[in-house]
């Protein structure tokens, strides 16, 4: 995998993950999304297309953004994620905040960064 499907693929997480949030919120997904894929020893591509791992890969017929505005926005905050320190002392799962998970109480609770707190195992 090239790095530049790897940015590809970490952007349209954050998209479709994380477009309507601040972009501290946008940045911690990708950290998550990083975090996953070291501590896996996988590509981004391969963390993202795990099955039930990030809902909007279950959930979409197409991956293409619909928004290009947006699109941008959060390239742009993946480029902050890979040139700046994580943030979110190495999270790999986070949830909206007026949803409470299953495993929530399984992990440590990192912080909250916009509406979703993150954890880490």
């Amino acid at each position: 995998m090239t790095f530049l499907e790897g940015l590809l693929w970490l952007t349209l997480n954050v998209y479709h993950e994380a477009r309507s949030e601040p972009q501290i919120g946008q940045v911690a997904v990708a950290h998550v999304t990083l975090n996953r894929a070291a501590q896996r020893d996988v590509s981004i591509k391969t963390v993202v297309k795990q099955p039930y791992q990030f809902s909007w890969t279950n959930q979409k017929n197409s991956y293409i953004p619909e928004d290009p505005q947006a699109f941008f926005q959060c390239m742009k905050s993946v480029y902050i994620a890979i040139n700046n320190t994580d943030f979110t002392a190495g999270a790999t799962f986070y949830h909206l905040d007026n949803i409470k998970p299953y495993w929530a109480d399984e992990f440590t609770y990192v912080n909250q960064f916009g509406s979703h707190k993150f954890y880490k195992q």
